[in-house]
């Protein structure tokens, strides 16, 4: 691979998810000097929030031909297009989109369109047979249920990975199908285990100054931060959700923050309906991820169903309360196959044995 091109960083940093928009400035900080392009489905300043000015892949591979592409991490094998697609629309406007097109065949047509690409898993990037084709390494990637997924869908992850230089995985069960397909690849952590080592004097130096100071001064006894889904937005859910946390908060504050404020991830309007039940209770506004993790980093316990909401609260010894907000599978397998182990560590060897040949490091 030609060493004056950079490295193409490439995942759903596209859009507003608390780990897709980590994820990238820390393969960034591991690579250093390397010079990195950071790359999605689609071009998108997200500077505002904290992540990075995001190119087009299809416009940093015409580019740079020769590039090798890291897929950043995330649960990407099993993101197909339509649902990438939707999430890289505005609120407002996904509404009518998802009224028009959820459940029907024709939402496939709508997302090849939008997104200029025929993949069924975009987020999947496959080689063809140019020799000017970079390496495509996966950097721990999820695929929790690629097994329940669309035969289209499922095939072409297969294949890509099959023709992939290199390959990690974060958890066991995305191990297990990989392995059923015979492809080979490597256990690993989520990198954002790395965020405390390599991020932690800017995210402490975060609690000390806007929204997360504020807090800080409004409950001097300390807070819980909580997280889950829009899609525990009923009412029956959100009174077990504020019983539980009412047992737990044993005099402390209560602060709900969204993870992710892409379509079909976290909602204001929820958290305030389950704010007005509990008192000491306020919902923190700021989408900056580097709050975010301040505002996480700085708690006395998380709760929530953000699998790197979980991991950055463990990244700096904050307890995550089990058993109040429900988690999918996604977080189930991920904690039945870290928990008690040298993540950190794990994570360093995984992502050494990954560059150095892919890379030429």
């Amino acid at each position: 691979m030609a060493t004056d091109f950079p490295v193409i960083l490439f995942g759903a940093c596209d859009r507003h998810n608390l780990g897709d928009l980590l994820l990238p400035h820390i393969a960034e900080a591991l690579l250093a000097p390397r010079a990195v392009v950071v790359a999605g489905l689609a071009a998108r300043d997200l500077t505002p929030f904290g992540g990075h000015r995001v190119r087009a892949i299809g416009e940093a591979l015409r580019e740079w031909p020769g590039a090798a592409v890291i897929h950043a991490g995330g649960e990407l094998l099993t993101c197909d297009a339509w649902e990438a697609a939707v999430m890289l629309l505005p609120p407002d406007e996904a509404r009518g989109v998802i009224a028009r097109f959820d459940g029907r065949p024709e939402r496939f047509v709508w997302a090849r369109q939008f997104l200029g690409r025929e993949d069924r898993a975009p987020y999947c990037l496959g080689k063809s047979q140019s020799l000017r084709h970079g390496g495509r390494i996966f950097l721990g990637v999820g695929g929790v249920d690629l097994d329940r997924r669309d035969a289209v869908l499922r095939e072409e992850v297969l294949a890509k990975l099959r023709a992939a230089d290199w390959i990690g995985v974060r958890d066991r069960l995305t191990l297990a199908h990989l392995s059923a397909a015979g492809i080979a690849a490597t256990l690993m952590p989520d990198a954002a285990v790395l965020t405390a080592e390599l991020f932690g004097e800017r995210i402490r130096e975060r609690a000390e100054a806007g929204e997360v100071a504020a807090v800080r001064a409004a409950l001097p006894q300390g807070w819980l931060a909580v997280q889950f889904a829009a899609a525990l937005g009923d009412d029956a859910t959100l009174a077990r959700i504020a019983e539980g946390l009412a047992r737990v908060a044993a005099g402390r504050g209560i602060v709900f923050f969204r993870a992710g404020a892409a379509p079909w991830h976290d909602d204001l309007a929820v958290y305030r309906r389950t704010a007005a039940r509990l008192p000491d209770a306020r919902v923190f506004d700021s989408l900056d991820i580097w709050a975010i993790c301040a505002l996480i980093a700085a708690s006395a316990g998380f709760v929530g169903s953000s699998l790197h909401g979980r991991i950055v609260a463990e990244a700096f010894g904050v307890p995550v309360l089990e058993g109040i907000v429900p988690v999918g599978q996604k977080v189930a397998a991920y904690r039945q196959t870290w928990a008690g182990s040298d993540a950190v560590m794990a994570c360093r060897a995984a992502i050494a044995e990954a560059c150095s040949p892919a890379l030429g490091r």
